[in-house]
């Protein structure tokens, strides 16, 4: 019931633009432009419903993403009007992996500790250099993991024997050669699924089996993208040092 009466629920412009983290001004600009709908009038006020709030929300997250004004403005424009609701389900879904991410705070020492390795600052600044941590002002002694895991396992292995260095030099490379392979995917989801759902002037009926369709599709494309990775690892593994492993083993069955 909580629901439904926030969906049915009318707001100030003032009331709007706080629920959709804009100023007002924002607010009446895009108004201006077309991009919402003229609000109920009552006497000199007007009132705004979800329909207005989810139309600025859409507007807010393409804008945060980097599309133009105007590049929002004919999506929207070319768009049915039920479609904004159903694009904030979808935006939400493919930022599920990047929400799911939880940064955390660690001591300096306790990171180097992981590593195995003596304190060293300049490492904290190649994983801030790409993303994965960033310093905490005014403190000197913590440091924040923005991808725990990913700097976790990479002090996992230089606590086995590989130069620091070399693990922050293995992460640009590792995320361009993905970076590609997430890029051709999209590629191919939106040329399966997305061009012929827009095509087809994305019917109502099936937003929903698209929705379902893409959040099943995102942990098949990791567990098919790590398993691909294995392989490859093995067989680089095997052709970088094959030769030194045979010559390994002939001398234990010789017994020299």
């Amino acid at each position: 019931m909580a629901k439904e009466s926030e969906e049915l629920a009318e707001f100030t412009i003032d009331q709007l633009a706080a629920r959709a983290d804009m100023t007002v001004r924002n607010v009446r600009a895009y108004a201006a432009r077309g991009l919402i709908d003229p609000p109920r009038l009552e006497g000199r006020t007007g009132y705004y419903d979800q329909s207005h709030l989810q139309r600025l929300r859409l507007v807010r997250e393409f804008l945060d993403r980097g599309y133009t004004l105007s590049a929002v403005e004919d999506a929207i424009a070319a768009s049915p009007r039920s479609a904004p609701a159903h694009a904030l389900d979808l935006l939400q879904l493919l930022d599920e992996p990047r929400r799911q991410v939880e940064p955390e705070v660690m001591t300096r020492d306790a990171l180097a500790a992981l590593a195995g390795v003596d304190r060293d600052d300049s490492l904290i600044d190649g994983l801030t250099e790409f993303g994965l941590a960033e310093w905490i002002d005014d403190d000197h002694d913590h440091v924040r993991l923005l991808q725990p895991s990913i700097v976790r396992a990479g002090a996992s292995a230089v606590s086995l024997g590989l130069e620091p260095q070399t693990v922050i030099q293995l992460f640009p490379a590792i995320s361009e050669h993905l970076s590609a392979v997430a890029d051709l995917f999209v590629r191919r989801v939106a040329a399966d699924l997305v061009d012929p759902f827009v095509a087809a002037n994305m019917p109502e009926d099936q937003w929903q089996p698209m929705l379902d369709a893409i959040e099943r599709l995102l942990p098949v494309a990791q567990q098919v993208t790590l398993g691909i990775f294995r392989q490859q690892l093995v067989a680089s593994i095997d052709r970088e040092v094959g030769d030194q492993i045979e010559e390994l083993a002939e001398r234990f069955t010789s017994g020299s």
